[in-house]
């Protein structure tokens, strides 16, 4: 019996336009229609409607007399994508990870005007251990992960979401009044993360950024003092969450 062969679904057009897109990269920014051709192993002829239609479509642009870079309907595109996922489907492989490394709690929270939101947290299930539940709201001004979320503004910005807002009902070492924060907060943006004691427990915090460069979230690692406090201990944890941060933002888009 002979046996029958599988149908092939390809539409070989698709398959050659997509293929001409994934020839451009950081190295290779543009091409002209002969490249394209030899990449393929096909003649000029055989790609020159695709091209003229990735160009109509806004997906390539002409740049030159015969070369052709990647258009504005591809990066659209591509951020729309990125914007639309869940930061939180992105964030929680990787905070799981880090939980699993460090033993420590590790949250996420965004920004709603003076509060961090917390949206996900990695639980750690030892005995001493730091466990904030998800919907939390805790004040910007009084917290590692809202101080991060704050470098995100400008002097401007932040002056402008402070300026009827109360600062001295909070305990030190929050901030009592806005000169004080905005100069925190300058410090926090230069240093890039921010550590925060409070109640027995430290937390290291550091920001997660989005394609366009702005921070959008901030994750952390929380821990009993008596697990965090020596500098040995600090700097392992802080590199480990600097790392994570990273590759969230890489996955948000984000390009150092």
């Amino acid at each position: 019996m002979t046996a029958i062969e599988p149908m092939d679904y390809r539409v070989p057009a698709l398959q050659r336009g997509l293929t001409i897109l994934g020839l451009f990269n950081a190295r290779q920014r543009s091409l002209s229609m002969q490249d394209m051709a030899e990449h393929l192993e096909v003649s000029p002829s055989a790609v020159y409607r695709i091209v003229q239609t990735l160009v109509d479509m806004g997906y390539l642009r002409k740049a030159g007399r015969s070369d052709f870079e990647l258009g504005s309907r591809v990066i659209s595109d591509g951020f729309a994508y990125l914007a639309s996922r869940d930061i939180v489907e992105i964030a929680m492989p990787h905070l799981n990870d880090l939980r699993d490394r460090t033993s420590l709690s590790c949250h996420l929270s965004i920004r709603e005007q003076t509060d961090s939101l917390y949206v996900y947290r990695a639980f750690a299930p030892q005995r001493l251990t730091v466990n904030i539940p998800v919907g939390t709201r805790l004040p910007c001004h009084g917290t590692a992960l809202g101080r991060v979320l704050l470098t995100g503004l400008n002097a401007t910005e932040l002056s402008q979401l402070y300026q009827h807002v109360r600062l001295d009902d909070y305990p030190p070492p929050a901030p009592r009044t806005l000169p004080e924060l905005q100069q925190l907060i300058v410090e926090d943006r230069q240093r890039g993360w921010v550590l925060h004691r409070s109640d027995y427990s430290t937390a290291i915090a550091a920001g997660v950024r989005d394609h366009s460069g702005a921070i959008t979230a901030a994750i952390n690692l929380s821990g009993p003092d008596a697990v965090m406090d020596t500098a040995v201990a600090q700097e392992a944890f802080l590199q480990a969450l600097l790392g994570a941060s990273r590759e969230i933002s890489a996955a948000l888009g984000y390009r150092d």
